[in-house]
């Protein structure tokens, strides 16, 4: 039985939202204090930044291109996009035309190891001195 969120309806309903997003985030700069974008809760609650701390920004600065600016809000979002992207776009796509998937890492990897990946990044760029304070993002 498929659910509501395995059906082609959810990527349909989600493709326009997704693309409105990107033009809102494309115009409205995260940077500027008069943004229309919320703080991080998790920073503005503990004064640490979380692994998702300037990826807005980071976003913004691909949109528009400049991809070393990206790194310094957010390096590990800027290297996990591709496999975003690709979750969010290609997997859906295979999954309407109803064929199998190319697993882009691999079958040997696992969302673990993912996970693993982001709580080190967290812990890492809340150290506050150098080399681990370059991970924390820059203005």
């Amino acid at each position: 039985m498929i659910t509501f969120f395995q059906s082609r309806y959810v990527f349909i309903l989600l493709l326009p939202v997704m693309v409105a997003a990107g033009i809102v985030l494309y115009s409205y700069n995260p940077i500027d204090s008069h943004s229309i974008y919320p703080p991080c809760p998790f920073h503005y609650l503990t004064g640490f930044y979380c692994p998702g701390c300037g990826s807005l920004r980071a976003i913004h600065q691909l949109l528009h291109g400049n991809i070393i600016s990206a790194i310094h809000f957010n390096i590990l979002m800027v290297l996990l996009l591709p496999l975003l992207l690709y979750e969010m776009f290609i997997l859906p796509l295979f999954f309407l035309a109803g064929k199998a998937f190319p697993h882009i890492l691999g079958r040997k990897v696992k969302p673990v190891y993912l996970l693993i990946l982001i709580i080190g990044y967290w812990i890492l760029r809340n150290i506050p001195f150098e080399p681990f304070s370059l991970l924390a993002p820059h203005l």
